[in-house]
């Protein structure tokens, strides 16, 4: 190969790198939008206060949100721990709260979670029931993940579904997702 034959390859090889390589000019660009999940109760990766759990009032905390993308129709919200039963030795993954169905508008609930926003819609958590349970950990210090998903797609009614059901419903529809986690230790 000769030098010129060198040169050639050497700049195809940078343009094909270069193809599909999106514009720097933020002016063509919408803003990077990510969710956000916060609650007004407990900060992220700190303990949730006993009001809470099943030590206090076992009342669901106050959750705000922000940054949902306008293509979201819906909003979904898993509670849930990876600890159980022993953080040392986990087993499973214990659920807390199932919502689903929450509107876009909506940017938060209210502390007990009451009442739900128009349209929400409950599944069971590991209680076997529907609403909030709290974090009530047999041994150690537990890990708690409040999980949102923006949708692209209002679901339809699924019968107080349980994660596994909600998930599935949910494959190829999640367009965002934020999530905040708090601890638990009882005393």
């Amino acid at each position: 190969m000769t030098v010129r034959s060198h040169t050639t390859l050497r700049t195809f090889l940078l343009v094909l790198a270069l193809v599909g390589t999106p514009c720097a000019c933020s002016e063509t660009r919408a803003p990077a939008m990510s969710m956000k999940l916060t609650s007004a109760a407990f900060a992220a990766n700190a303990s949730i206060p006993p009001r809470h759990t099943c030590q206090g009032g076992d009342v669901a905390p106050p959750l705000q949100w922000t940054g949902v993308p306008p293509n979201a129709r819906s909003l979904a919200l898993i509670v849930d721990d990876p600890d159980a039963p022993d953080p040392t030795a986990p087993q499973r993954t214990w659920v807390h709260w199932v919502l689903y169905n929450l509107p876009v508008a909506a940017n938060g609930l209210p502390e007990k979670a009451a009442p739900l926003p128009a349209g929400t819609r409950e599944g069971r958590n590991d209680w076997q029931r529907t609403g909030y349970g709290g974090p009530c950990p047999p041994k150690g210090r537990h890990r708690y993940f409040f999980k949102l998903y923006a949708l692209d797609v209002e679901l339809p009614d699924l019968h107080e579904p349980d994660k596994a059901a909600l998930l599935k419903a949910m494959e190829g529809h999640v367009v965002a997702q934020a999530e905040l986690i708090g601890t638990c230790q009882k005393q």
